[in-house]
């Protein structure tokens, strides 16, 4: 049994289970029972891949930076989950979820977004597949994510603002389970990070393992070894993480790196630095770290990119971080945009505020000259235009 995969009850180490409202029991078990079965056969990966290849556009390739590698005096490569089809690594899993729905028999689709990435790509293959599509988004994250709504509109997709608490993801995820409650007959719910009761972590990681595998055999041809030294990620719930993280997580060789918003600092009380911040907790369906008040009321997050504006991390990011398997750095804003503006300028590459947080660790971090390290750089900037139109400074 691995020490860092999910094991048989649902938990990584002390960390995840399903914590869920009675109610919801027969979704969540329906779920359990069978996803292994059917991602495991012949026919579903036939498809699944099919879909990757010519639809998403998989493999992503490995490029190496070298401007940024000569800076930083290190050998960086850039996982380009960016050029994936609508624009980053989520549609990896909403392409898994879908075919996966369809063989359950389900004919309505419901899903939560923060950037909206994952609203997109869930409302795309909701598209693709011809199943009817309700996102709910955060009121304030639908103002600074327009496009992103507009697109899911176009899609046609039903975008439904949440009200409620900071109007964020967190809410948005409340109110989707809200909505699963009510309609579990004839509904699936396609969550879009490795977060949730079990089964989703791990059905979401493995969608997302895609990433590390192809790492493996890209470098192999451009280095003659399939592992790096190190792996960098961002994490908010942490999808691209636990995609990128999948394959080493047990090869302990390999340095595992997350990179957390810090928003406007530590202990600025506008942050969303899960690890530096968080207590363990129980939190949308699953036993983790999150912030919260001494009697245990979730804390409100905060962070200039939508898509880290979580209170609390995946189970298996918790594991890692409690079994001390990943290096996590709390990444400011202000470090965050420095660092998508150099990459846009030194690589001609505009980086999603997401995935510029990991970027932002070469600034707090030394490498050694030959070590070989991988950013999976998760999204394109496209839907940040605006933030970093207003933060100016480039």
């Amino acid at each position: 049994m691995s020490k860092y995969h999910v094991n048989e009850k649902g938990y990584y180490g002390q960390f995840g289970g399903a914590y869920i409202p009675e109610m919801l029991h027969p979704n969540v078990e329906e779920l359990r029972i069978n996803y292994l079965k059917i991602i495991n056969t012949e026919a579903f990966k036939r498809d699944f891949d099919h879909l990757l290849k010519t639809y998403v556009g998989r493999p992503t390739p490995l490029y190496f930076a070298s401007r940024l590698s000569e800076k930083y005096a290190t050998k960086i490569y850039l996982k380009r989950e960016d050029l994936c089809h609508t624009g980053a690594h989520k549609v990896n899993n909403t392409i898994g979820q879908i075919l996966l729905a369809k063989r359950l028999g389900k004919s309505k689709i419901i899903a939560e977004t923060g950037a909206g990435q994952h609203g997109v790509a869930t409302a795309t293959v909701c598209a693709l597949m011809g199943m009817e599509c309700i996102v709910y988004m955060g009121e304030i994250d639908m103002a600074r994510q327009k496009p992103n709504v507009e697109r899911m509109k176009i899609l046609g997709a039903q975008v439904i603002p949440a009200t409620s608490g900071s109007k964020t993801l967190k809410d948005a995820t409340n109110e989707a389970m809200r909505h699963w409650i009510n309609n579990p007959n004839d509904t699936h719910y396609i969550i879009g990070s490795v977060v949730g009761p079990h089964p989703y972590p791990d059905m979401v990681a493995r969608f997302q393992s895609v990433i590390s595998a192809e790492m493996q055999n890209q470098l192999q041809e451009v280095e003659g070894r399939n592992t790096p030294d190190h792996v960098i990620a961002c994490v908010g719930g942490g999808s691209n993480a636990a995609g990128a993280f999948y394959h080493f997580l047990n090869d302990e060789e390999v340095n595992l790196i997350a990179a957390e918003a810090a928003g406007k600092g530590l202990n600025s009380g506008k942050s969303a630095a899960t690890t530096s911040l968080g207590k363990t907790g129980v939190l949308h369906g699953s036993k983790t770290i999150l912030m919260q008040t001494e009697d245990g009321q979730v804390v409100e997050p905060y962070s200039i990119s939508a898509g880290l504006d979580y209170p609390g991390i995946g189970p298996i990011h918790a594991h890692l971080f409690d079994a001390g398997r990943a290096e996590f750095y709390s990444i400011t804003d202000e470090e965050a945009m420095t660092a998508g503006v150099e990459l846009s300028k030194m690589e001609g590459i505009i980086p999603a505020i997401e995935s510029a947080h990991a970027l932002a660790v070469f600034g707090n971090r030394r490498f050694e000259k030959d070590e070989i390290v991988v950013v999976n750089l998760s999204g394109r900037g496209d839907k940040d235009l605006e933030t970093y139109i207003k933060w100016g400074k480039y």
